[in-house]
């Protein structure tokens, strides 16, 4: 079986490592599905997504002269981004809210902004202060004293 860039292939996940998955394509084949290739969303920790064992179908993104295998779940699916555009065409619109205006929420978030404003201007002293008494005693480096 020959495996060429591009090509759609049904695999098993051999392996899971921080970085990525090994996925088993058969004929001795391995490949590796990089962690930003899983899935279009951000992924922290692919056991979330993923588990030894499961069945997934990838897409070739690169063969290396070592035998290397670079695959991708993310782009083997079956244009998730058409569909989106697809959804957005249709004549059903969902209702949105209608920003308000400065004027109508004036008076509730005065009173909001200013004590936001206070809570950060104390906690902005409080950082400048330990910071200037971490750094009191260490001003003048290590060279020696000029006579």
């Amino acid at each position: 079986m020959s495996i060429e860039v591009g090509a759609k292939l049904k695999g098993k996940v051999s392996g899971i490592t921080n970085f990525g998955a090994f996925i088993d394509l058969g004929d001795k084949k391995t490949g590796l599905v990089h962690i930003s290739e899983i899935s279009n969303g951000f992924v922290k920790d692919i056991h979330d997504v993923l588990t030894v064992g499961d069945e997934v179908t990838v897409l070739v993104t690169s063969v290396g002269d070592d035998g290397k295998i670079g695959l991708s779940i993310r782009k083997a699916e079956d244009k998730p981004k058409e569909e989106k555009r697809e959804q957005g065409n249709t004549t059903h619109r969902p209702t949105q809210k209608k920003p308000q205006t400065r004027n109508q929420n004036a008076g509730n978030n005065k009173e909001d902004f200013d004590s936001l404003m206070n809570s950060f201007l104390k906690k902005s002293d409080d950082r400048l202060s330990s910071l200037r008494r971490n750094t009191e005693g260490k001003r003048g480096g290590r060279g020696g004293r000029r006579n």
